[in-house]
């Protein structure tokens, strides 16, 4: 019997990496697997604990600038493949950008209710 989805924000595959910051770790250029207005799981993390939390900095390059999305996170689980984190924090300029990369990255973006995006 298949496992029901718990999870209330829709989930894109998004290929991209970000930077953490643990107090006492950084990790640079790790790749996402998938991200909501939420959270996103990270792979190849496998030495971190549920409950640490990390600043996130999600770069975004185009051909004429970059922008970097800021949030502040907590490891809400972690899996032998990676972390999934929980943002707990997030200004509201890379809110915006993180909606429209959940909007153009869905497969049916119009599917997207409101309660989906909500922060």
């Amino acid at each position: 019997m298949a496992q029901k989805e718990r999870r209330k924000n829709a989930r894109v595959e998004f290929k991209t990496t970000v930077n953490l910051k643990f107090p006492d770790q950084e990790y640079k250029q790790c790749a996402i697997s998938n991200l909501s207005v939420k959270g996103m799981f990270i792979s190849g993390i496998d030495d971190r604990q549920q409950g640490e939390k990390c600043e996130i900095n999600l770069k975004l390059s185009g051909s004429s600038s970059e922008l970097v999305l800021t949030m502040k996170g907590v490891i809400a689980r972690t899996t032998p493949e990676g972390v999934g984190i929980h943002f707990e924090e997030i200004n509201f300029d890379s809110f915006y950008h993180l909606k429209n990369i959940i909007y153009f990255n869905s497969d049916d973006p119009d599917s997207l209710s409101e309660d989906y995006m909500e922060p």
